[in-house]
């Protein structure tokens, strides 16, 4: 298939997708989570405690753990990875990417903040309620 339905279905194909109930537990058990939220996303809905905000324009080069300009969170290729985007799509699209690029443990929220949102899971702003690593 063609388009961006198709590099969807190819990155899904691929990737493996939580919950996000199975995202909350994956942090609790040390996966790190990468919100790739554009700022105007972030300001409206509001952001998740303890996430990593980073632009998908850098997110390869700020999660290769060889690169000179990595995030200091990025130490190997094992690191586990949660990505969130405000849907799921460009989530999926991403962590395909950073799979191709060599690291081992990505995977994405289904359905994004909104379903995180609509799961009541934390949330800094209003109905804040904890950071998702405490």
């Amino acid at each position: 298939m063609r388009g961006s339905l198709g590099l969807l279905a190819e990155a899904r194909a691929s990737i493996t997708r939580l919950t996000p109930r199975g995202a909350l537990e994956a942090l609790t058990s040390g996966a790190l989570l990468v919100d790739v939220r554009t700022a105007a996303h972030r300001a409206s809905g509001g952001d998740i405690p303890g996430a990593i905000v980073i632009d998908l324009t850098v997110l390869p080069w700020r999660l290769d753990p060889t690169f000179e300009w990595r995030i200091p969170e990025a130490v190997s290729w094992t690191q586990p990875w949660v990505l969130i985007c405000r849907h799921g799509y460009s989530s999926s699209v991403a962590a395909h990417q950073l799979q191709r690029m060599g690291l081992e443990n990505v995977a994405d929220v289904d359905g994004g903040f909104e379903a995180w949102l609509a799961e009541g899971l934390p949330v800094a702003g209003p109905g804040y309620v904890a950071d998702v690593r405490e």
